[in-house]
């Protein structure tokens, strides 16, 4: 064979240049679509389903949570009277930190893949918790209310809130934030449809009755979401160390960890009007009737602030839609001081409901974009929102105290002003988290999307 013919023959058979590869076909492993390579394929019956899990869990835990205005002003009022607006704000401000602080210890165990475990024991504890708090008596703050509001039903939610939204990573990637937005939309539901039925249900029956029809409906739906859940099993390469967390990378990653400062910043005050709108719209004099549906109000205008601004991101960017989205929330706070009649509250209250729920939805797919490779995706949601349960554990607080009531009256002021300055403080480090991330990944042909 002669030379010619020898090197033509080598290169019949050299591996094709990159821009001639076909597109990879898609497979399934255990019922999940792959890629050769393992690359996430986004959609499919799984995907869907795994964002309806999430959706009905959303709407149970943070959902519920969000109608703890409801619980604050029936407690201050009535419940538990004697207590001040600080103390039984530490219930719900606790209720959020037992959501978020075990983030650490849940982003392991859901890297390590006790996922289904992890949302079997968590609607379990959540559903008792509810029905323990219905044996509540008036007074009784420590014994009953705190340890089964705050610490029961925090720890169950705990177990399914993080999960719930980290899943939906393994089934998406470009079209992440749509998804995150559509399945945490059912915490804006739920804000409108829980307020609504304790209220109706407590006009009909005892304040405890409520509980119990609501904890038997959160059971049933709990149910659905653990069968709806698929969770997809790593298409693991050549070690399995490729797929563990570099803790030293993550603590080096300085885009990560101002995003976590800002979050901290954001969340200290972010929860005021949710946790305290309706008592201020009975303070200025709107009937009780009519206040009732501030909660519900403002989680309405959270379920569009959840899904139409996540919809941008995946074009433009979390970061270049969180921003803005924060400017305009701090902006809304200090807009309360012109609230006077209940048309200004119901405007205010769905508009800061909107730009606030944006933020809730767009930081997992932030944090998301910040990993490195799919399997430190728990671990590091899960530091992030252990760091952030310390703000939510002493903002709603902090807010109580500083409404300072003396002789019935309310100093509104100072919570306001408290509130709308640590937005805007969280919004202008948001801003270097963008910074340090754009130069840290310069040359990146996808920046224009971040």
């Amino acid at each position: 064979m002669s030379v010619d013919s020898r090197s033509q023959t080598v290169r019949s058979i050299s591996p094709p240049e990159a821009k001639e590869m076909p597109e990879e076909d898609t497979h399934r492993v255990m019922g999940v679509p792959y890629t050769p390579s393992g690359s996430i394929v986004d959609g499919g019956r799984d995907a869907w389903m795994t964002i309806a899990g999430t959706w009905l869990t959303q709407f149970c835990t943070y959902g519920y949570l969000s109608a703890f205005g409801v619980y604050q002003d029936y407690y201050t009022r009535e419940f538990l009277r004697s207590r001040s607006p600080s103390d039984i704000s530490w219930i719900g401000s606790f209720q959020l930190f037992m959501q978020y602080a075990p983030g650490v210890l849940v982003g392991r165990a859901f890297d390590a893949g006790y996922f289904r475990l992890m949302i079997a024991s968590g609607s379990v504890i959540q559903v008792i918790s509810m029905f323990m708090l219905s044996l509540t008596r008036p007074g009784q703050y420590y014994q009953v209310v705190f340890l089964a509001q705050a610490l029961g039903m925090g720890l169950g939610q705990a177990l399914l809130f993080l999960p719930s939204i980290t899943i939906i990573s393994h089934h998406f990637k470009r079209r992440r934030a749509m998804a995150t937005g559509i399945a945490v939309s059912g915490a804006s539901v739920g804000g409108v449809v829980w307020p609504i039925m304790l209220n109706q249900l407590h006009e009909r029956t005892s304040f405890a009755n409520s509980i119990r029809v609501t904890a038997a409906l959160v059971g049933v739906l709990l149910l659905g979401a653990n069968i709806l859940f698929k969770p997809r099993p790593l298409l693991k390469t050549q070690s399995n160390d490729s797929f563990k967390p570099a803790f030293r990378v993550i603590f080096q990653d300085a885009a990560y960890l101002s995003s976590i400062a800002a979050a901290f910043c954001i969340n200290i005050s972010l929860f005021f009007p949710y946790f305290y709108l309706q008592l201020y719209a009975i303070s200025q004099g709107i009937t009780q009737s009519l206040a009732f549906y501030v909660v519900p109000i403002i989680n309405a205008g959270s379920f569009f602030g959840r899904i139409l601004p996540n919809i941008f991101a995946d074009k433009f960017g979390p970061y270049n839609m969180l921003i803005p989205c924060l400017v305009v929330s701090s902006g809304l706070v200090f807009c309360i001081f012109g609230i006077h009649d209940f048309v200004s509250i119901a405007i205010i209250g769905a508009l800061y409901g909107f730009w606030s729920g944006s933020y809730v939805s767009l930081i997992p797919s932030l944090l998301a974009q910040l990993s490195t490779h799919m399997g430190e995706q728990g671990t590091r949601m899960g530091i992030a929102f252990s760091i952030v349960g310390l703000a939510l554990l002493f903002g709603t607080p902090i807010e109580g105290a500083l409404l300072d009531r003396n002789h019935g009256v309310f100093a509104w002021h100072k919570a306001i002003i408290f509130c709308g300055v640590m937005v805007c403080c969280g919004a202008i480090i948001m801003i270097i988290s963008r910074y340090l991330f754009v130069r840290k990944h310069r040359g990146d042909q996808t920046l224009s999307r971040v």
